[in-house]
């Protein structure tokens, strides 16, 4: 199976484990005990991870809407969607991938504030560990972005390699 293929049917199961989730969590509410608990930070950590895959995917659509090279993994068990081609790529595509993360992220933000019951746990571990991701990519990814649009060569190490090294699987 083409690993873009099984990168898809993973990302739709963890979205589709998420919401039944979100039915189990709906259902325990009124009850009281552990079980609930689990369930409501599992449902919470379910969402705040689909947030993040979508964050990766925005990033990748916009590698691919500005025809950047990308180097996908041997198989579905990553964390990264994606490498980015550092020494193939233009500047211009650099910002394109990045601003597709980036453009993902404001409208799972957006969503998620529009749509999470906010008196139930699982709402607010999902706002809180989807805060903490914007942070993250915040600290992480907003300052070589940054760089790279005022003029810095776009990065090496991470989730950007060169064209020599780390060839796709």
């Amino acid at each position: 199976m083409p690993v873009l293929v099984a990168l898809v049917l993973r990302d739709a199961a963890l979205l589709a484990g998420t919401l039944a989730l979100w039915c189990a969590d709906a259902a325990l509410r009124a009850e009281s005990g552990v079980l609930p608990v689990v369930v409501a930070v599992a449902t919470g950590a379910g969402t705040a991870l689909c947030g993040y895959l979508v964050h990766e995917w925005g990033h990748l659509l916009g590698a691919l809407v500005g025809r950047a090279r990308v180097h996908l993994p041997p198989n579905a068990w990553t964390v990264f969607l994606f490498r980015f081609d550092a020494d193939c790529n233009t500047r211009a595509q650099f910002l394109r991938m990045s601003v597709g993360g980036f453009a993902a992220t404001a409208v799972v933000v957006a969503l998620l504030v529009a749509v999470l019951p906010m008196e139930a746990l699982s709402g607010r571990v999902a706002l809180g560990l989807t805060a903490l991701g914007v942070v993250a990519t915040a600290v992480l990814e907003l300052p070589p972005a940054w760089r790279v649009w005022r003029g810095a060569p776009i990065p090496h190490g991470a989730a950007y390699v060169s064209q020599a090294t780390d060839r796709p699987g």
